[in-house]
């Protein structure tokens, strides 16, 4: 489990005073000493303790609650909050404020940009790259928006191009090869990504474990666009994914008017999951798997909204503006007795077995922030009503070029010639994590 983080409370012994007559409280400890050293300035400085001077022998009640507060500002709780990397603070107290990022400029060594073609596992049909087209600050908020990348290249570029994403500096170089997704060539079935959008991460400047989130986002509004604020594993301490966990604090759909079953499943809905599972494919999200509906018209495209996350060593509770929408409670057999993974998988390995019953969740996580497009994991269901239909089919071995070819019924809805197109952008104000 997360290492207890343990302060001790280190009080000094030795008592200055300003002069062998006066009354002085000791903001150390607030209490009214009688002066009987003399002091000097020197000595002062090395204390390091402010040193309050009253008239009488008496100390005033304002003395000494003066006294108190400055006294409890040496006082550090104990959390079992644990934070790393060059973001974490060296010291951390319960209560602590010990992430605060305001978005006032775009710091790149605080967010570091996933550079790849690979379509996040799920043949999504972006291309994640670094620039400030796609992600940028601007006032205060962070945008991630979705491009076109004929807009850049030309569309003939996708039929016949090739995309290579080896670089020789460090910022320049590929993050993830999987799918072909350091370089693709393009033909007219399988054209290359259409769209470019951004994709990132804190892995390197700020991991923690166990504590309170608070992220203030607008969500995009566009078909087929997929928000997406989470959390994976610093290290997979029990292994590859899903067996190291995966944490959903805000998933979103674009799509003004998608439904399914009588319901809108799009830009009125929001989700949050954990991920977990011995090992792919068998991922028991569904066990822990919560959504919250607004009301009709009122999606969460049209305003700011608090997502937030409670993370303890008993449970993981998501709320959007203060509201509870579900939590994930363990018994002492964890996460394996959630997953029912004994009665639908028969004998097998329990990998978080000696870990604590939150395992994986017990571990530091970062964050990780995109907005993709599309896919063939059934995000976007192929039985789901949209207004001009889904341009592509998840069992297609064509989809990007599918969609591609349906843009007259997609691309209208993300109103480009809005706002400078920051309708379809991801808006972020600011993510806070409190230590428990």
């Amino acid at each position: 489990s997360c290492s207890a983080n343990l302060k001790m409370i280190l009080q000094s012994t030795s008592r200055i005073a300003t002069s062998s007559h006066s009354s002085t409280v000791d903001a150390s400890h607030g209490s009214v000493k009688k002066g009987l050293y003399g002091s000097s300035p020197a000595a002062k400085s090395k204390t390091g303790r402010q040193l309050l001077t009253a008239s009488n022998t008496t100390a005033t009640a304002a003395d000494k609650t003066a006294s108190a507060a400055a006294g409890s500002s040496t006082v550090c709780n104990r959390t079992v909050t644990t934070a790393s990397g060059t973001r974490a603070p060296r010291r951390i107290c319960g209560g602590d404020l010990i992430f605060d990022e305001q978005f006032d400029t775009f710091n790149l060594q605080t967010w570091g940009h996933e550079k790849t073609l690979a379509g996040g596992g799920n043949w999504e049909f972006q291309a994640y790259l670094n620039n400030r087209s796609n992600s940028y600050v601007r006032d205060g908020n962070l945008y991630i928006k979705p491009t076109l990348t004929s807009d850049k290249y030309g569309e003939d570029f996708l039929y016949n191009g090739t995309i290579s994403l080896y670089g020789g500096e460090p910022a320049d170089r590929c993050t993830n090869p999987s799918y072909w997704g350091c370089e693709r060539k393009g033909n007219h079935i399988h054209i290359l990504n259409p769209i470019t959008s951004a994709r990132i991460r804190t892995a390197e400047s700020f991991s923690f474990c166990y504590g309170k989130v608070e992220i203030r986002a607008k969500l995009p509004a566009g078909d087929w666009i997929w928000p997406a604020i989470w959390m994976l594993p610093r290290y997979n301490e029990y292994g590859t994914w899903p067996a190291s966990g995966e944490i959903d604090i805000m998933e979103g759909r674009g799509n003004r008017n998608l439904m399914q079953n009588g319901r809108n499943i799009g830009t009125e809905l929001s989700s949050s999951t954990l991920h977990f599972g011995p090992f792919y494919p068998h991922d028991a999200y569904y066990n822990a798997h919560f959504e919250r509906q607004t009301i009709p018209g009122q999606g969460y495209d049209q305003n700011f909204h608090l997502y937030q996350m409670e993370w303890t060593e008993d449970y993981i509770m998501f709320s959007i503006d203060g509201e509870e929408i579900g939590r994930t409670v363990p018994s002492e057999d964890g996460f394996w007795e959630i997953g029912q993974f004994n009665s639908s998988m028969g004998p097998i390995d329990n990998p978080w077995k000696y870990g604590s019953k939150m395992a994986p969740f017990d571990k530091e996580f970062f964050f990780v922030m995109n907005v993709a497009v599309g896919g063939v994991n059934n995000y976007f269901p192929d039985n789901g009503e949209n207004p001009g239909s889904k341009p592509w089919n998840n069992t297609s071995n064509k989809a990007a070029t599918d969609f591609w070819n349906g843009r007259n019924q997609w691309l209208p809805t993300w109103q480009r010639d809005v706002n400078n197109g920051e309708n379809a952008a991801l808006q972020v104000d600011y993510i806070k994590v409190f230590a428990l």
